[in-house]
C-alpha cells in the first residue's frame, strides 16, 4: 500500500484483513466534498448526504472532471472559460507528465477483493454520485468540444461553435 511508510502490503491483504485504511468508512471521500459542511455530510453512508451532493455537483459547479478524462476536460475548461485557461490543453499535451502520479508497483486487485468492496454500502453511494459526475461531464463535453483527428498519437480537441450570446439585459429606471 504505502511503501513511502515501508508498508508491503497489497490492496488485496488490506481489504482481506480489514486494515483501518481499508475500512469501508474511508471510501466516503467524493461525498463529503461535494455534500458540503454540514456535521450530516461527514456521516458514512448517509442517504440526504449522497442526494445533497448530487444536487450540489450538479446546481453549484460550474463543471466537473474526472481522472480518467483529463484531456477533455482541460479542454473543456479551455473551452468554456478561455480568459483563463487559454492555450491550456497545448500545455497540458506537451508540458509534460507532472501531473501524472506515479506508483512504483501497481498489482491489479483479485476479483474477489473487487467483489468485495462493490458490496459495501459506501463505496456503492461513492460510485452513484461518480457515475453521475461522468454523465454530466460527458454532457458538458459533448456541448463544448469537439475531437478533431490529427497524425499525432493523442486526439485533439477544439470548442464547439459558440451557439449561444449573452447581452446584459438593464431592467425598467
Amino acid at each position: 500500500m504505502g511503501s513511502r511508510m515501508g508498508d508491503s502490503m497489497t490492496f488485496d491483504e488490506c481489504v482481506a484483513t480489514g486494515h483501518r485504511d481499508c475500512q469501508a468508512r474511508n471510501w466516503w471521500i467524493q461525498i463529503p466534498f461535494f455534500c458540503g459542511m454540514s456535521p450530516q455530510c461527514k456521516i458514512p453512508g448517509s442517504q440526504w448526504a449522497l442526494d445533497e451532493a448530487k444536487r450540489n455537483l450538479v446546481e453549484k459547479y460550474l463543471v466537473v472532471g474526472v481522472t480518467e478524462q483529463i484531456p477533455e476536460f482541460v479542454a473543456v475548461l479551455e473551452a468554456i472559460l478561455p480568459r483563463f485557461f487559454r492555450g491550456a490543453s497545448d500545455h497540458f499535451r506537451t508540458g509534460g507528465q507532472s501531473h501524472l502520479r506515479k506508483t512504483k508497483k501497481k498489482v491489479p486487485p483479485k476479483p474477489e477483493t473487487v467483489r468485495k468492496i462493490k458490496t459495501m454500502r459506501e463505496w456503492q453511494m461513492e460510485n452513484e454520485l461518480y457515475q453521475l459526475a461522468v454523465a454530466v461531464f460527458n454532457e458538458v463535453k459533448k456541448r463544448t468540444i469537439v475531437a478533431v483527428d490529427t497524425d499525432a498519437m493523442e486526439t485533439r480537441y477544439v470548442p464547439r461553435e459558440q451557439r449561444f450570446f449573452y447581452e446584459k439585459i438593464v431592467g425598467p429606471p
